[in-house]
């Protein structure tokens, strides 16, 4: 007898481009998690709108995400992949679960402290209540498991203290999921800033690469990358420290080429940096080409595009539409005649 394999979930808003550090952090063993697991990966767009958007920027980088992660290897016979808004039961469960979440609880939210302060003429109540619908794109899979990051995991501990008061109230309904620490990839910082991490929100982009940049773009980042100030010894050393530009090349140069930090100070010994970028740059150029090209197919597809968003959303409603009825029945919502 084959044994249930573990529910994972994870979304990521479609507000950025996906970038070289959201690839070597974390989407490239994604696809190794589809043995193990029974995967769950959606585009937030319904979480996008707490801010405003170019509506067809929206609907492109949706897309787009979509595309890129097929690209990036997520199979979408191995993992159910779509976007959150053709599944209307993560809506319907945001309301329910609003009314089980304290105003205290929301008002202690980190992200929504931090981001009234960025958008402080736009301070929503979508801004604020956005936990609540997060709790529900969790809870409607009943996961095992939550991928989460530092910056995630206040919400995590949220999302379980809503369904243990909703369980206590009406006996058992969701499973309490458990944060699951992945695998650490590449941390990739940025170009310009090498202590700061590569952010797919970067409006400027002068330091961060993007999954679909064009490779004469791609190298003339690499060449312009910060390594060391001039009065530094300037050679290829692995010192994060001392070096973190440099460091950040390295991580990058062995995510992409597979050799250690020793191979790569031995090959670009009495080298200059100006070979050790382009080296980079080149090595990033070739892990990102298949990438590129595969995403820009899909997106070409209309039609495997239609088809791929309609099977994720029947997968994934199949499962959400059974929390949802599970819910409303314990409520005392009156059952819809179908």
């Amino acid at each position: 007898m084959e044994e249930t394999k573990k529910v994972m979930l994870s979304g990521i808003k479609p507000t950025g481009d996906l970038t070289l550090g959201s690839y070597l952090g974390a989407i490239k063993n994604w696809a190794e998690r589809a043995e193990q697991f029974d995967c769950y990966y959606f585009m937030a767009d319904l979480h996008a709108l707490t801010t405003r958007n170019n509506p067809a920027d929206l609907r492109r980088r949706t897309l787009e995400q979509l595309a890129q992660y097929v690209a990036c290897g997520l199979d979408p016979e191995k993992n159910t992949l779509f976007i959150q808004s053709h599944v209307p039961a993560h809506a319907e469960l945001g309301w329910v679960l609003n009314c089980y979440t304290m105003f205290g609880e929301l008002s202690r939210m980190t992200q929504f402290k931090d981001k009234s302060r960025k958008n402080a003429d736009n301070v929503n109540g979508g801004l604020f209540t956005y936990p609540s619908l997060m709790a529900a794109d969790i809870l409607l899979y009943q996961p095992d498991y939550v991928p989460v990051g530092d910056d995630q995991k206040q919400h995590v501990e949220l999302t379980r203290d809503i369904a243990q008061r909703f369980n206590n109230l009406y006996s058992d309904t969701f499973k309490i999921p458990e944060p699951y620490i992945p695998k650490i990839g590449a941390r990739v910082m940025d170009l310009q800033d090498p202590l700061s991490k590569m952010s797919k929100s970067d409006d400027v982009g002068t330091g961060r690469v993007c999954l679909m940049d064009k490779p004469e773009d791609i190298a003339r980042k690499f060449k312009r990358a910060v390594t060391d100030s001039e009065t530094g010894e300037r050679c290829v050393r692995y010192a994060p420290e001392e070096k973190p530009g440099v460091a950040n090349l390295m991580q990058i140069y062995a995510a992409c080429t597979g050799r250690s930090f020793d191979a790569i100070e031995d090959e670009f010994a009495g080298h200059g940096y100006g070979d050790f970028k382009t080296a980079v740059g080149e090595a990033v150029i070739e892990t990102l080409r298949p990438i590129r090209e595969e995403a820009s197919r899909i997106m070409k597809d209309k039609g495997y595009l239609e088809t791929l968003c309609k099977n994720g959303a029947e997968k994934a409603s199949y499962i959400a539409n059974k929390t949802l009825r599970k819910v409303y029945k314990k409520v005392g919502l009156v059952p819809a005649v179908r």
